[in-house]
């Protein structure tokens, strides 16, 4: 294999930051130093690091050789010390019209001490692969938080994974055409679907039978297919396929819309937890702009946020009602929620997709008549939500389909980088509102609020955990209204530095959102990367299913709260022929007018 050190004589590895403080090429003890864990990689990787860099505040790259990827993430990842530091994803870049190479890099959530964001950090672990062999060594045999991950980018970058697994294809479906990969710069969009469909199964174990669940069911709106292989009513093993709601959102936003264009695409992902992709996504921008927004943006933005996983658990909780059928909370859960949605609407304009995001702050501000209303509102949740639980706690119908079921034992949650409620339901102490630094671009260092964290790993606690942090995010919205800074909303960005990189986050009411970007010419987007935390979460869930019954699985499964569109991030194809039509700017929006009312 051909290492980082064989392709310097072909390809420089330029610092572009040093002018403006993100990097100290010539000063790498600074950086080291700036937080624990950095200086003791280096040293035990020393040979094979060829650049080391701050991207922005509380976020390192290391340039090293690919070979040793395997043992650098599980260096990082199996830390005797960090112990709930994660690999939060990777990212595929084809950089092959800037250097002729692409690029593979994982980065890890590195958790010094859990819920202390001045000590942890992220750490970038960037690997040069040459044109003619996009490859690198697998690590999903000894990490599976890394199964996906690997089998993402050799689906759409053609990076070939070595030793992994479980090679099958996991988003592109598998009648699509060799060769062709949609998140490479020369894909041609002429390229159509192949006529005979083809699937490639997991294999059934050996007396076993297949029950299989979708792509449509009653339990989930949207499209997933799990195989369920059982004895008897115990599942024993479980293969998944989904991905059919990709929508190509990564590809859109490359290389065509400016960067505050592209923030109206991200509060588009998911349907209820947009906001949460919106300030992830301008907070990696504003880093990479080296701004701070105002404190009063800050706030805002931080008191929506948390209005939106307020009304997100109330929602989820009464479709875990419904699914143990206790109908009667389900009905209760979501007449608890609705004044939420319109409290956001009177804030905002909108029930969802506020709008109210731009890079550099926000667009509305709060006036000061809403506070008492908002106050209202939440005072209101807090004392309903404490009725419907007496009741829903008491209801055995709700606690015997709950308690003891799906569980996920902490060490499984943390072997797949499970993220949110379900891994506190586990007992991982990890939440990025406290353990990464979020004050450029939000209010959470500003405010007090507890993490709830169960043992138990079961329906139950992960049904306790959100009800927890319910409570928690009215307490929140009732610090920010009290403590609302005066000032502007809104800091100037102007043009951005080309070809930075940078990682924006948030936790959503189903765990850590990430956004990574590098930029491009003219205020361009080269490389837009989405990691919704449903991403993380549904590996594990086979993990869960085992062991239980079929009847159990509708439960279990929606117990993560999955957001399948949200995870799998336009064309049009035209189901006689199968012939695929990518239109023009002028052809969309002439359709749009057209059939207005209609989309």
């Amino acid at each position: 294999m051909v290492t980082t050190k064989d392709l310097e004589a072909n390809f420089e590895f330029e610092c572009k930051a040093c002018e403006n403080g993100r990097c100290a090429k010539a000063d790498v003890e600074k950086i080291l130093s700036e937080r624990e864990g950095l200086k003791d990689f280096y040293e035990a990787f020393k040979d094979h690091i060829k650049e080391c860099k701050r991207m922005s505040y509380g976020q390192y790259m290391f340039t090293i050789d690919r070979e040793v990827l395997p043992e650098a993430v599980l260096w990082w990842h199996n830390h005797p010390k960090f112990k709930e530091t994660h690999l939060s994803t990777a990212v595929g870049t084809d950089e092959r019209p800037l250097n002729g190479h692409f690029v593979y890099m994982p980065f890890l959530n590195v958790q010094v001490e859990p819920f202390n964001m001045d000590k942890n950090y992220w750490v970038f672990l960037r690997a040069y692969m040459p044109a003619d062999d996009p490859s690198f060594p697998s690590v999903a045999a000894k990490l599976p938080a890394a199964l996906w991950i690997e089998r993402e980018v050799k689906d759409l970058l053609g990076f070939n994974p070595v030793g992994h697994p479980d090679p099958r294809r996991l988003i592109l479906p598998e009648d699509w055409p060799e060769g062709v990969y949609p998140l490479r710069k020369d894909m041609d969009y002429r390229h159509s679907p192949m006529t005979e469909p083809k699937v490639e199964f997991k294999e059934k174990p050996e007396g076993t039978t297949l029950v299989p669940m979708g792509p449509v069911h009653a339990g989930i709106e949207e499209p997933a297919h799990f195989r369920l292989f059982v004895k008897g009513e115990e599942i024993v093993d479980v293969d998944y396929r989904g991905f059919y709601s990709h929508r190509g959102i990564e590809k859109t936003g490359e290389g065509r819309l400016t960067y505050n264009q592209v923030l109206f695409l991200a509060e588009r992902i998911c349907g209820i937890c947009g906001y949460q992709h919106s300030v992830s996504y301008a907070m990696a921008v504003e880093r990479l702009a080296d701004v701070e927004i105002p404190d009063r943006a800050r706030y805002i933005r931080t008191l929506l946020l948390e209005l939106e996983r307020i009304h997100n658990h109330l929602l989820w909780v009464g479709i875990a009602a419904h699914l143990v059928g206790f109908d009667t909370g389900f009905m209760h859960a979501w007449r608890i929620r609705e004044p939420v949605m319109w409290l956001v609407e009177r804030l905002t304009g909108n029930r969802k997709q506020y709008g109210m995001n731009i890079v550099g702050g926000v667009r509305r501000d709060l006036l000061d008549y809403r506070k008492e209303e908002v106050l209202k509102v939440v005072k209101q949740i807090r004392e309903e939500t404490k009725k419907f639980l007496d009741v829903a706690l008491n209801t055995n119908t709700f606690i015997k389909r709950a308690e003891g079921v799906g569980i996920l034992p902490y060490k499984v949650a943390k072997a797949y980088s499970v993220l949110g409620p379900t891994a506190r339901a586990s007992g991982r102490k990890i939440d990025v509102r406290k353990d990464q630094a979020v004050k450029t671009a939000t209010a959470y260092n500003e405010v007090d609020f507890k993490v709830p964290v169960y043992k138990e790993g079961d329906v139950l606690a992960r049904v306790l955990v959100r009800m927890d942090e319910l409570f928690e995010s009215i307490w929140i919205v009732e610090q920010l209204i009290d403590q609302m800074p005066g000032g502007d909303i809104f800091t100037p960005i102007g043009s951005l530095p080309e070809y930075e990189e940078a990682l924006g986050f948030t936790e959503a009411h189903r765990g850590e959102v990430v956004h990574y970007v590098m930029t491009g010419e003219k205020n361009k987007v080269y490389r837009w990367k989405v990691r919704a935390p449903t991403y993380n979460n549904l590996p594990a869930v086979p993990e869960m299913l085992k062991g239980y019954h079929v009847a159990d699985a509708p439960l279990i499964i929606a117990s993560i709260d999955p957001c399948y569109s949200c995870t799998e991030r336009v064309q049009f194809v035209d189901v006689n022929t199968g012939r695929v039509k990518v239109l023009t700017e002028a052809e969309f929006n002439e359709l749009s007018i057209k059939y207005k009312g209609v989309f």
